[in-house]
């Protein structure tokens, strides 16, 4: 009789050890995710602190950019919308999108940063090269605003969709995402992105989470096991 209690146990017993691996390689994975996201990390504080590179033929999401040309004339266009917090007081705003044309023809649409304007106007006098990151064309989806491409604005980060209603060709298959120092507060001039992008790096916590699954499931394992022994 007590024999066959304890076969009782077999076919749960042997579903728990299969999911209890199961959740443990998740945790072993999250951990080695860990120390991969870590060297991407790593090299993006790298490239934070070292000087622009000319742009390679092959350029990566995380490297600091600079790309030599000359800013199109008249070519702007609005990318979003924000209030950003003045020492006036709330004011509306957006991403400012300007034209570089490189030497080469090509065209690198290029987001200045945040602007306070609801009509998109160029600024004159920009230095000839812009330093920054690249950032991959994205799709419209069901959250993003209607772009108004008459209008010149845009809530969707599209190169050649704004290229094109900018009237350019030869566009570039990025956006550079402009680094640089903030102007003075209540400046009209744009305000860029301070730092290279970083991914966030949760793994740490999704391997303890998988881990503490493993727990409980052992605990809940247990406890079932005891209660189905005492049972007559």
């Amino acid at each position: 009789m007590r024999t066959g209690k304890w076969r009782r146990l077999i076919a749960p017993g042997l579903t728990a050890l299969v999911v209890f691996c199961i959740l443990m390689a998740l945790g072993f994975w999250q951990l080695q995710r860990l120390q991969w996201k870590q060297g991407i990390i790593a090299s993006i504080r790298a490239a934070q602190e070292a000087a622009p590179v000319p742009l390679p033929a092959n350029p990566t999401p995380f490297e600091k950019v600079q790309i030599a040309g000359s800013w199109i004339p008249g070519k702007a266009a609005l990318y979003g919308d924000e209030v950003h917090d003045t020492p006036g007081g709330p004011v509306e705003g957006a991403d400012l999108i300007m034209a570089l044309r490189r030497p080469n023809g090509e065209v690198v649409l290029t987001d200045l940063g945040w602007v306070p304007q609801t009509t998109p106007r160029a600024i004159d006098n920009l230095q000839p090269n812009a330093v920054g990151y690249l950032h991959a064309p994205m799709t419209e989806d069901f959250f993003t605003g209607t772009d108004d491409p008459a209008h010149h604005l845009f809530y969707t980060l599209d190169p050649q969709k704004i290229g094109v209603g900018l009237g350019l060709d030869n566009i570039a298959p990025f956006m550079l995402i402009a680094l640089g120092p903030m102007p003075p507060p209540g400046s009209p001039l744009p305000q860029p992105a301070q730092d290279l992008p970083t991914p966030a790096n949760n793994h740490y916590e999704y391997a303890l989470t998988w881990f503490g699954f493993a727990g409980v499931l052992v605990f809940q394992f247990i406890f079932f096991a005891r209660k189905r022994l005492l049972a007559s």
